[in-house]
């Protein structure tokens, strides 16, 4: 697993980057919905957090009908966010503190109030308008059917096509407020490019790509048959040449990409990240992990050689705004992820799960390549269970209330314990979701005091990981260890033990002791569900 350091200028291969669901993370205004303006506010929390950028999630103008991956329009900041004139302050009064902005942009598809899909539904069948999504006329005798077969993203059960009143079908891989678009369309791939370099001239370093596998349909758009090659719409060749031209235009700028590229062919993925095409993507496979030392093991060593013959950095994630948080997943029986075996009322060990978030922290940042902190993690927030009548979340409705949808890693941060709604909110308004009982005993404020809180060590570990030149991109090598114990060494001297056995660990020869996700026993071991970082 040897690596190679990179120029410095490559900030992307070894980057913390923290982030923002603007509407949850703090209110500016106090009326309930997170802003701008609370971000601006935050900013000294986020530097003294020690992250290198931030990644926002998309907050421009929205219905919300999928937590603005829904978008009407990308040159304007929702209202209820704010300005672009105060993205633009945002992104500056960042950078000043050494803080880049990545933003998000949703290629497979826009809003149904979009002025393009307003425009198609207006012109009628056979119109140019209509040609930059996938209208088509139904099957059955009366076209009373779906075009195809292919099911909602959102529901299994549910089509991907929408009726509309003149007859013909749109196609929607998600909600049906979310029409997809036509990428063999030049002006779909003009606007695209377009919309990058509005955001890059306003000082933006980075995009993060939604659903970056799937814009690029079959023409013929046929049923969906299993194990057919290609896929009809999901990693198709034709997006390779459509992230080489996105490259051209990032690289003009100095700005980077991560795709969010869920694909099980290690082959397939790392061709996203070829030189010419996207920086980095998420590592879903990691995050979706049990608790368990083989497992992570497994994945840690398939990931990097995966990234390998291509020579991109690795990221690692616990926990994002579509999962379920890490303190609660770790908790229960069943600590991997998937959204098919979400579910109401799983029985959680909120401390068993926050100590082995606690090691899961240290057991990330100590890998090769960068972090992505989801919003929250940093304070060991748990999953909140929405009441049913406050749920907003698409996916919860498309499912017929089967799934708990995600709003429950969405809830609205707490920041001061004394102040109405844990400093988010006013008193004459409540937070857009509601927080739980006891949800200010983990506010910022009383953290932040506190030696043994989950803020004091992410702090303390992204500051080790800021001044110790072996952490970050790089090479790493496994230690001998214990079954159940993961142990392993970067350049430097350092070391990272993590013991996810039943019994108590020996830690390895070393000169000193840098960082505990919590204390060794009396006899100087690694307890279970434990980190250590070392220098031997």
């Amino acid at each position: 697993m040897e690596g190679s350091q990179h120029a410095a200028d490559e900030w992307w291969r070894s980057a913390v980057i923290y982030q923002v669901y603007v509407r949850s993370f703090a209110d500016g205004d106090g009326d309930g919905t997170g802003d701008l303006a609370g971000v601006r506010a935050g900013l000294p929390y986020l530097a003294e957090l020690g992250v290198d950028a931030l990644w926002f999630n998309p907050w421009y103008l929205s219905p919300m009908i999928d937590g603005g991956y829904d978008v009407a329009d990308y040159r304007i900041i929702d209202p209820a966010f704010g300005t672009v004139a105060e993205a633009e302050k945002l992104i500056a009064e960042a950078r000043t503190l050494g803080i880049r902005s990545l933003i998000d942009i949703v290629p497979n598809h826009v809003s149904d109030q979009h002025v393009w899909f307003q425009a198609a539904l207006a012109a009628g069948p056979g119109s140019p308008e209509r040609q930059r999504f996938h209208f088509r006329p139904g099957r059955g005798g009366h076209g009373e059917l779906p075009p195809n077969d292919w099911a909602s993203q959102f529901a299994a059960s549910a089509s991907a096509w929408t009726r509309v009143a003149d007859g013909e079908w749109y196609l929607h891989l998600f909600a049906p407020e979310q029409p997809d678009l036509n990428w063999a369309h030049p002006e779909v791939r003009q606007e695209h490019e377009d919309v990058l370099r509005f955001w890059f001239e306003r000082g933006v370093e980075g995009v993060r790509i939604d659903s970056a596998a799937l814009p690029a349909k079959d023409p013929e758009l046929p049923d969906f048959v299993e194990g057919r090659d290609p896929h009809p719409y999901l990693d198709r060749d034709e997006l390779h040449e459509i992230y080489r031209s996105w490259r051209s235009v990032a690289d003009a700028y100095g700005a980077v990409f991560v795709g969010e590229v869920w694909l099980p062919d290690s082959e397939r993925f790392a061709r996203y990240l070829r030189p010419d095409e996207l920086h980095t993507a998420f590592n879903f496979h990691f995050m979706g992990c049990s608790w368990d030392a083989a497992e992570l093991r497994t994945s840690i060593d398939t990931t990097l050689a995966d990234h390998a013959p291509v020579g991109a950095p690795a990221t690692w994630v616990l926990c994002n705004h579509d999962v379920t948080r890490t303190v609660t997943r770790y908790g229960r029986t069943d600590t991997s992820f998937a959204f098919a075996t979400k579910a109401y009322g799983v029985p959680t060990d909120l401390e068993l799960g926050t100590r082995r978030a606690r090691a899961a922290a240290l057991l990330t940042l100590a890998l090769p390549g960068s972090v992505y902190l989801y919003q929250g993690e940093e304070l060991g927030l748990p999953e909140a269970e929405i009441p049913l009548d406050r749920i907003q979340d698409a996916m919860h409705f498309r499912s017929g209330g089967s799934d708990p949808g995600r709003d429950g890693c969405r809830v609205p941060l707490p920041w001061n314990d004394a102040a109405p709604h844990a400093g988010f909110g006013s008193e004459e308004a409540r937070p857009w979701l509601p927080q739980p009982a006891g949800w200010t005993s983990y506010a910022a404020n009383l953290q932040s005091g506190d030696p043994d809180s989950m803020l004091t060590l992410y702090r303390e570990a992204l500051r080790l990981r800021r001044t110790e030149p072996g952490f970050g991109d790089g090479p790493m090598r496994w230690l001998p260890a214990d079954r159940g114990v993961l142990s392993f060494t970067r350049t430097d001297g350092l070391v990272c033990v993590v013991n996810l056995s039943e019994l108590p660990a020996e830690l390895p020869s070393h000169t000193s002791l840098l960082l505990t996700s919590g204390p060794l026993d009396k006899e100087g071991l690694l307890p279970r569900d434990t980190a250590v970082w070392l220098r031997a």
